[in-house]
């Protein structure tokens, strides 16, 4: 009976000004690391999606998370707040010329750097989600990603 009556006096508590205990955070934070920049022409995008079928892709997808940093060259750092635990995967652009997109030559050779979790392998095309893929927890974590150029 006593415990019924203090949660039905909690959300009383806090309506009145009393201290009422924080919420856990919505997940972990990810610490990403991009290396091998060539130059700090543009920007840097990335985005991180737990959809296998989205991926590299994830503008638009539920879930997703997405960020852009200025170039520098060498490596550069960026955030990802409140991740829920789950497996991921993450694709990085480095967007020279800022445009939003992935510049080709003769429509299928990249300009510009691209780079995956766990270095996935680019072979004819971009990796799959599984060869990218890590697994991320409750806890806070640090990624390292090559940037990669082939032109």
């Amino acid at each position: 009976m006593k415990r019924t009556a203090a949660l039905l006096l909690l959300p009383l508590a806090g309506a009145l000004g009393a201290a009422v205990p924080a919420a856990d955070p919505a997940g972990a934070t990810i610490t990403v690391t991009v290396t091998e920049l060539r130059n700090a022409k543009g920007i840097v995008r990335a985005c991180m999606t737990n959809d296998a079928d989205s991926f590299p892709r994830c503008r638009g997808v539920a879930g997703a998370f997405g960020t852009t940093a200025q170039a520098r060259e060498g490596s550069l750092s960026f955030t990802f707040h409140d991740v829920p635990p789950g497996r991921y995967a993450i694709a990085l652009l480095h967007d020279e010329n800022a445009n939003g997109k992935a510049d080709r030559a003769l429509g299928m050779m990249p300009r510009e750097g691209f780079g995956f979790s766990r270095d996935a392998k680019v072979r004819m095309g971009p990796p799959k989600f599984s060869d990218a893929a890590v697994d991320i927890g409750a806890k806070d974590r640090q990624l390292t990603i090559r940037m990669r150029y082939m032109l």
